[in-house]
């Protein structure tokens, strides 16, 4: 009869299983417009005919440049963030493990035996002096059926974190990759800013000298001459700065990579780059959706649904079993007596009456539904900012550059008169050195620009969720 009613309860229990008490979960509508921003600042996704979607890039392809992929493919290797991304989906895989194993009763076997020998004054005549016994016990402590998906609940909490943290470690592998080509990018820049200040102190050297020459024959001034040594002066602590620049960006770098960058690895300047692709984000705002922090808010938000289901089953009667099969036999008298199966059947049923911790537990729970649903929301139009940010870069940045080349033009050609007018004699040195000045100030903006324009391509790559790798 206690075998029957188990087997029963066990029956039932699976049937009632996929019962669930958590509230239906629907994806809640994005709070941001369903196309990206239009106007002066934007280039409309129909005109950009050479740019791909993200969709379709693969890491290899927007990033081209072979220097920068071996710098990438060493920090996705050693990374030591990346590594404890990963390390923490191990742990939360494990987590769930443990929550899912609630689902299934724990089952232990124990066994044992003994031999006796007894006195011949002990026993009849034609008995055994020894008597040989052994049990074996398959048991099943305190097992609850999950009648009201509590335990299931759980579970499926467990499995929206794990899944969570997945998309974290996604989410901490697109922005490494972002951040190594920002970092070369940067190193590049910093580069070519130093090629400048060495190339405007050896101008500025001339110049000096020049003066220096004029002065020492009576023909120049002493406060031109002081006017060429403070250029001078300011050409070489530009490069002291440039060189301790490049030293930091290598030094970033290495933390990124995990380990030493090789030199054939560094780029020489900006225009020995290939550049990343130009990409477009297409025509709807449904492609935030894709982003790994956008998923990952998703998932914790559908965790808050499960534990709603939790909380409100605790507040539903449990039912635990806990239940014992042994199996007996033994020898006595050289009589072999055959095992015989004992069950015991011992359910337990807990009646919550009233349990003002429970009932806070499921106000808490919807209280953190709420937070994460604003949480999500939020993360969405976070993204959405981000995204029309670098859309704001990619449609003004052209013209940036080429209103900053011609001014570069322009004051190029202003340096080269007021050069001229000085050495005939025509004017003094303080409109050459007015004109030196607007000239490298102008030169650093154009290499900052060109900078901006391929690092902002970098950031739409990473606002847009990254592409397959």
């Amino acid at each position: 009869m206690n075998r029957q009613l188990f087997l029963m309860l066990v029956g039932f229990s699976v049937i009632l299983c996929s019962c669930s008490l958590a509230p239906e979960y629907n994806q809640p509508q994005a709070p941001v417009p369903g196309e990206w921003p239009q106007g002066a600042a934007y280039i409309s996704p129909g005109t950009m005919s050479d740019a791909e979607e993200i969709t379709e890039l693969n890491r290899e392809e927007f990033f081209p440049d072979e220097q920068l992929q071996g710098i990438i493919a060493m920090a996705l290797e050693s990374n030591r963030d990346l590594r404890l991304a990963a390390l923490n989906v191990e742990r939360a895989r494990a987590l769930y493990g443990v929550q899912r194993a609630e689902l299934l009763p724990a089952v232990n076997v124990s066994g044992g035996g003994d031999k006796r020998q007894f006195s011949s004054d002990l026993i009849g005549s034609g008995d055994s002096r020894t008597l040989e016994q052994y049990h074996v016990n398959l048991g099943i402590a305190s097992w609850e059926i999950d009648f009201f998906g509590r335990i299931r609940s759980l579970s499926q909490r467990a499995l929206d974190e794990y899944l969570a943290t997945e998309q974290a470690q996604r989410s901490a592998h697109i922005a490494l990759v972002a951040e190594v080509a920002r970092v070369f990018l940067t190193l590049a820049k910093d580069q070519e800013d130093l090629q400048l200040a060495q190339s405007t102190l050896e101008s500025q050297q001339g110049d000096y000298d020049l003066i220096q020459h004029r002065y020492e024959v009576g023909l120049g001034t002493e406060l031109d001459l002081l006017r060429a040594q403070s250029r001078l002066d300011a050409a070489r602590r530009d490069i002291a700065v440039s060189i301790q620049q490049v030293a930091q960006d290598q030094n970033a770098l290495d933390l990124l990579a995990g380990s030493p960058v090789p030199g054939d690895f560094l780029p020489a300047d900006l225009s020995t780059i290939v550049p990343p692709k130009e990409i477009s984000p297409g025509l709807s705002s449904e492609v935030l959706l894709n982003r790994p922090d956008i998923i990952a808010a998703e998932y914790r938000l559908k965790g808050a649904y499960a534990l709603i289901g939790a909380a409100r089953a605790s507040l539903f009667p449990r039912i635990s079993l806990t239940t014992s099969i042994g199996t007996a036999s033994g020898e006595l008298s050289g009589l072999f007596n055959s095992g015989t199966d004992i069950w015991n059947f011992a359910p337990q049923i807990v009646m919550p009456v009233f349990d003002a911790r429970v009932w806070a537990a499921l106000r808490v729970s919807k209280a953190d539904q709420k937070i994460l649903l604003t949480q999500y929301e939020k993360t969405i139009q976070v993204a959405f900012r981000e995204v029309a940010d670098a859309l704001a870069v990619q449609g003004t940045i052209d013209q940036q550059l080429a209103a900053q080349q011609s001014l570069v033009n322009a004051v190029a050609e202003t340096h080269r008169l007021a050069g001229k007018r000085f050495t005939k004699g025509i004017d003094n040195y303080f409109s050459v050195l007015d004109a030196q000045r607007s000239l490298y100030a102008q030169q650093r903006v154009l290499i900052f620009l060109r900078l901006a324009k391929l690092v902002n391509r970098v950031n739409l790559y990473a606002v847009l969720g990254g592409g397959s790798d």
